[in-house]
This record gives C-alpha cells, sequence and structure tokens, in this order.
C-alpha cells in the first residue's frame, strides 16, 4: 500500500514537472493550437485562397474559447475518471451487487 502512495506521488510530480519545464525554460513564445498553424500553412501553399465556410458560432473573444476548451477537458476528465472508478470497484468487489456478501475467501 505505501509503495502505491510513493508511485503516485512521484507520477504526479512527474506530470508537474513535464507541465511546468516548458512553461519556464521557453521565453516569450506564444502556444498557439493547430488552427493557427494551418491558417499559416494555407496562406503560403495558396495566397488567394478563400475558406468557403465559416464557423455557426463565434465565441465573442479568446477567453471564451478558452473557457470552452476547458470545459470539454474537464467533462472528458470526469468521464474518464468515473470509468476508471467503476472499473476498479468492479474490480475490487467482484461484481456482486450491493445487497450481496462477499465469503470470506473472496475479501
Amino acid at each position: 500500500m505505501k509503495k502505491r502512495v510513493v508511485l503516485g506521488i512521484v507520477l504526479l510530480a512527474a506530470c508537474a514537472l513535464i507541465a511546468v519545464i516548458p512553461l519556464l525554460t521557453i521565453k516569450d513564445s506564444e502556444f498557439g493550437g493547430a488552427d493557427g498553424a494551418a491558417e499559416e500553412v494555407v496562406a503560403q501553399v495558396d495566397p488567394e485562397y478563400e475558406p468557403w465556410a465559416e464557423s455557426v458560432i463565434a465565441p465573442p473573444g479568446g477567453e471564451t474559447e478558452s473557457l470552452l476548451f476547458c470545459l470539454q477537458a474537464g467533462i472528458g476528465a470526469a468521464v474518464l475518471g468515473y470509468g476508471f472508478g467503476y472499473l476498479r470497484a468492479r474490480k475490487k468487489y467482484g461484481g456482486k451487487t450491493a445487497g450481496e456478501e462477499r465469503t470470506p475467501a473472496e475479501k
């Protein structure tokens, strides 16, 4: 049990380092998305290109776009967390329903 706690702490620290190190080491950089990079490439390849479709709903600003992205990430994390929790509980309790009692051999 103690090894799992230590492993969890080490993995969380590694995740934090992976996120923080690029932000601290890369100075004066702008982290853009794939949409902006694709737009630049298209402009280089064909300067006269005009998009044939527009967004149905355009967010009023960058903050709203960031909010929607974070909301999407949060919902995805909640779904994954629920799924992993369900699988872990199913493994731990052996697929028994709430009213059934486990035998001492199953514990």
